[in-house]
């Protein structure tokens, strides 16, 4: 059942008004900070899995829609949120996590934009807080997700039991400020943490070929996760702490592979996902991604923007104002910089071509298959709307 405390319809504001969703159960300690965070928003919907403690009644003297609903999962609860909202707009918000200042004022002024009408999803930058300490290059920092998106564009696949978010199909626009994510406190509550994800993720990874592909899954592969988070993404900056944390991520990778080795996986009716966590099908316009020193590739990327492309840009020049095209700025175009860069544009949306300007391409073989591409990396020299039309075919055929 819900209840609507706030009136009938969302208050008039004279700009594009905005539902913050939220799943709780049980969370009567974090829930006052996190509704005070969001308070800027015209409608809070918050959906109750079965509290039996005081978090409904707190939701409700904050003025929100409270919709008791028995616990379904994590993507079918969140599509229930989805379904009472009726704003313009949908943020998704968990009670262990807090929307900073400049996170709000940057959403009140996208909707005041007004926003851009080929824009339907908005990537906010995730900051953890572990045992006590704010992560950077650990987490992956700044760790964009998919949380804000056009009311009517996009549902959870209800098909997952973890790792639900919104897939991108179109350009993503990426917001300023951190959405602040209390992670763990403690060993205990992180040690919780790492068992419960492994078990629900070990539900959508096929068996695998044989003793030899089983090792690699459970041995080889997580050291060089350890390896890559340490070394490249840079984790050692962050201590102890963030080097605990890599090894969890890296050893619930082991646990996932192990539980289907032994037979030890939840029952499922929907075919597993094949790409570990990742989707297979890339839908929607190809997203192409120029490494370029200065302006060189602007050109070259005005002119794919005009074929139908999705375009982002790494280069080591301030560039700012165009709003067509999403730049990521380093220091100096060197492996490092450049591997980290991609990764993060990566984590907004899934890169189908890389384009490589005056910079080594070695580095490539490095990134994540999310960052590298489709096909190998192509040249500013090659025409872009043969390019794109070659994408269409080889990616979304």
């Amino acid at each position: 059942m819900s209840e609507r405390l706030s009136g009938e319809e969302p208050r008039a504001t004279g700009r594009a008004t905005i539902s913050v969703c939220m799943i709780v159960r049980d969370e009567e300690e974090r829930l006052p900070e996190t509704l005070r965070s969001v308070s800027f928003a015209d409608e809070l919907i918050v959906v109750d899995g079965g509290s039996t403690d005081r978090t409904r009644e707190i939701a409700r003297s904050a003025g929100a829609v409270v919709v008791e609903n028995p616990w379904p999962g994590f993507a079918t609860q969140r599509n229930v949120a989805i379904d009472h909202a009726s704003c313009d707009w949908i943020l998704e918000v968990d009670a262990d996590e807090r929307v900073s200042d400049e996170l709000r004022d940057d959403i009140v002024g996208w909707l005041s934009g007004p926003p851009p009408a080929d824009v339907h999803l908005c990537v906010v930058p995730l900051r953890d807080h572990f045992l006590g300490a704010w992560l950077g290059p650990a987490a992956k920092y700044p760790r964009y997700r998919s949380r804000m998106f056009r009311r009517g564009v996009y549902r959870h696949d209800e098909s997952r039991q973890v790792h639900e978010g919104i897939h991108p199909q179109e350009r993503t626009w990426a917001l300023k400020g951190d959405l602040r994510h209390e992670r763990a406190d403690r060993i205990g509550e992180a040690l919780g943490d790492w068992w419960r994800y492994a078990r629900l993720e070990s539900a959508h990874v096929e068996p695998l070929p044989g003793a030899a592909a089983y090792a690699k899954a459970i041995v080889i592969r997580p050291l060089a996760k350890v390896a890559y988070r340490t070394l490249i993404d840079g984790a050692w900056r962050d201590g102890a702490r963030g080097l605990l944390l890599v090894a969890l991520d890296a050893s619930s990778d082991a646990v996932v592979f192990a539980r289907r080795a032994t037979g030890h996986v939840p029952d499922r009716s929907t075919p597993p996902d094949l790409g570990f966590g990742r989707f297979i099908t890339r839908v929607g316009p190809v997203r192409i991604v120029a490494v370029a020193p200065g302006e060189e590739a602007l050109t070259w990327l005005q002119a794919a923007r005009a074929a139908g492309a999705d375009t982002a840009l790494v280069t080591d020049a301030e560039i700012d104002g165009r709003h067509w095209l999403h730049v990521e700025r380093v220091p100096r175009l060197g492996p490092l910089h450049t591997i980290r860069a991609l990764e993060t544009i990566a984590q907004m949306r899934e890169i189908d071509q890389l384009v490589l300007g005056d910079v080594g391409s070695r580095f490539v073989r490095l990134l994540s298959s999310g960052a590298r591409g489709a096909l190998p990396p192509a040249s500013l020299e090659d025409d872009p709307v043969r390019l794109i039309r070659v994408l269409v075919e080889k990616t979304r055929g």
